[in-house]
């Protein structure tokens, strides 16, 4: 059968794949397009389970938020450069899979990776995802997935650069703050809400550590326990929201602006792209050689 360009122009729609290895595809299966994407999903899946051993630490963090802000989303997307970080295909994949998280109830990343690409589409996720691997070249993975739905508040969003991203929600006060709490929580990571979402065991830990260090450094025994209540507490406003001082007016607290505006903070999330992942460490040209060799 003759291969002609509108058939190899079909098949590079519905596969993303290049011209040459469209046209292969379709002359190894004679013209039937159905067998070469068939053959093309397999050759993809292969390349994918190939790639995925690979530490995939770049990426981004996309955030989808409703109209009437009641539900969000951030999901991060990895890869493995800078480079294909930027790159116009993987960011749409990115944005697509989060517009279909918002629109969806999957709760984790699995459940999502079965769902479609496309409102109605038959590509899942899992399978454009892999069909980007085989194209692009790098180990590509859906790894988190966040899902908030507001109760009494609102949901609000910052995301910085396409590194980090942050979801806040808030009960009273208005857009403006909800953005300043979001882009103060992006700047000062802080664990958690307030001093009692603290895990005990964290703070006994720290005890026993500033005692410690209060007795190596030949301080009195009998003052032991007022060292270490006061370094707790310093502790607990570096790494509470509520506690730290608020990034745009250091007199300021959080828990004080909160106040002031009869507002309170539910939850949040931060993400950031990588966080966790040890990521090795590559000569830049022995990086590009890995690309030509297809490694």
């Amino acid at each position: 059968m003759a291969i002609t360009a509108a058939l190899v122009k079909e098949l590079r729609e519905r596969t993303g794949a290049g011209m040459m290895e469209c046209k292969q595809a379709l002359v190894e299966s004679d013209g039937d397009i159905e067998a070469a994407v068939e053959a093309m999903r397999k050759s993809g899946q292969a390349k994918a389970a190939k790639k995925a051993v690979r530490i995939a630490a770049d990426g981004v963090v996309v955030i989808a938020v409703t109209e009437d802000t009641k539900a969000g989303v951030m999901v991060e997307v990895n890869c493995e450069t800078d480079f294909v970080a930027k790159d116009g295909g993987f960011t749409d994949f990115a944005e697509k899979v989060a517009v279909r998280a918002l629109a969806g109830d999957a709760a984790d990343v699995e459940a999502l990776e079965a769902k479609s690409l496309e409102e109605g589409g038959n590509t899942s996720i899992a399978q454009a995802r892999e069909a980007l691997v085989a194209k692009i070249g790098e180990n590509i993975r859906l790894r988190r997935l966040v899902r908030f739905d507001a109760g009494k508040g609102q949901l609000y969003s910052y995301r910085h650069g396409v590194r980090i991203g942050v979801l806040v929600e808030l009960e009273g006060g208005n857009p403006t703050l909800g953005k300043d709490i979001a882009m103060h929580i992006a700047a000062t990571n802080p664990l958690c809400v307030s001093a009692d979402e603290v895990p005990a065991a964290t703070l006994e830990k720290d005890k026993e550590i500033f005692r410690a260090q209060a007795l190596e450094s030949g301080k009195p025994e009998k003052i032991l326990d007022k060292i270490v209540e006061g370094k707790i507490r310093k502790y607990l406003e570096e790494v509470t929201l509520l506690g730290q001082a608020f990034v745009k007016d250091p007199d300021l607290t959080v828990d004080k602006l909160l106040t002031q505006a009869g507002a309170k903070v539910v939850r949040f999330a931060r993400v950031e792209v990588g966080e966790g992942i040890e990521k090795k460490q590559e000569n830049f040209a022995d990086e590009v050689m890995a690309q030509v060799r297809g490694d």
